[in-house]
């Protein structure tokens, strides 16, 4: 590649982006090419026959059942343009997090941020990486800080993503360890207040029950009171009206002796109804 470079060859075009970093353009030179000396050999006739060399590309399958060269094509469809907003929009937002005195070639970082959405970077693990960037560079001379043209174009937030995923693959294992180690007694523990709290909610709904029925049951009982207050009422008027009969001399002591027997008979009810009560 050196020599190639040496002789003018190759010459270098520019710089692409890709998974890794980034890839050097070249262009071959063809009037160099063509100034080279010839290093095929002169050709044999033999007398046999074979197959022309093929010039265009290939388009027959290379195996039964294929379709095509490189066997099923899958077409993509070109991005809708409600996808091109929102991927719009989540590039402005991962890039508004940089350092804004560090910003640069804005145009070029937000194709850089959608170059690595396409390839399955998750719009919030960017954002994080950026962030983390600078919350890790905030006390840094500006000067050491890199811009961010060069920062997105070089990758640097790759590190960033992988430590992210280390992370929680980290959590993940920690709190698999952590279930993993509980002791049996631990266990009979969580065992024991799970038992508690049903306890507890059993006892709480048998308190309301029996609250209910102590209110029914008191109720019962002052609706007898008030039936044995009035039997006396009864019985205190019939004897009032008996004593009445006494001073009466056309009152016959007949009339007066019902009336005593009704009212004797009246405070006894109302004595029988509060026993029962």
């Amino acid at each position: 590649m050196r020599e190639f470079l040496k002789e003018g060859i190759l010459v270098e075009t520019g710089a692409r982006t890709c998974k890794n970093g980034f890839t050097v353009v070249y262009r071959i030179d063809l009037a160099k090419v063509e100034a080279l000396d010839p290093t095929l050999e002169p050709e044999i006739e033999t007398g046999s026959t074979v197959a022309p060399v093929q010039t265009g590309p290939s388009t027959g399958p290379l195996w039964p059942g294929c379709r095509g060269r490189h066997g099923p094509q899958t077409i993509l469809k070109p991005p809708t343009r409600k996808r091109e907003v929102a991927a719009e929009d989540e590039a402005q937002k991962i890039l508004a997090a940089y350092p804004p005195d560090r910003l640069r070639g804005k145009a070029a970082c937000l194709a850089q941020i959608k170059e690595a959405m396409k390839e399955g970077i998750r719009p919030e693990n960017l954002r994080q990486a950026v962030q983390a960037y600078a919350t890790d560079s905030a006390g840094y001379t500006r000067s050491k800080v890199c811009f961010s043209d060069n920062w997105f174009q070089s990758q640097r937030w790759q590190a960033y993503v992988e430590k992210q995923a280390e992370d929680r693959e980290k959590t993940a294992t920690l709190q698999a360890d952590h279930h993993a180690r509980l002791t049996a007694l631990e266990r009979d523990l969580l065992a024991c207040v799970e038992r508690l709290v049903t306890t507890c909610e059993v006892s709480a709904k048998e308190l309301s029950r029996l609250e209910e029925s102590s209110t029914t049951r008191m109720q019962s009982q002052m609706d007898g009171i008030a039936q044995c207050v009035t039997l006396l009422v009864r019985s205190q008027a019939v004897s009032m009206k008996a004593l009445r009969g006494l001073l009466n001399e056309e009152a016959s002591y007949r009339t007066l002796d019902k009336q005593l027997s009704r009212s004797l008979s009246l405070a006894r009810d109302a004595e029988e109804r509060l026993r029962q009560s």
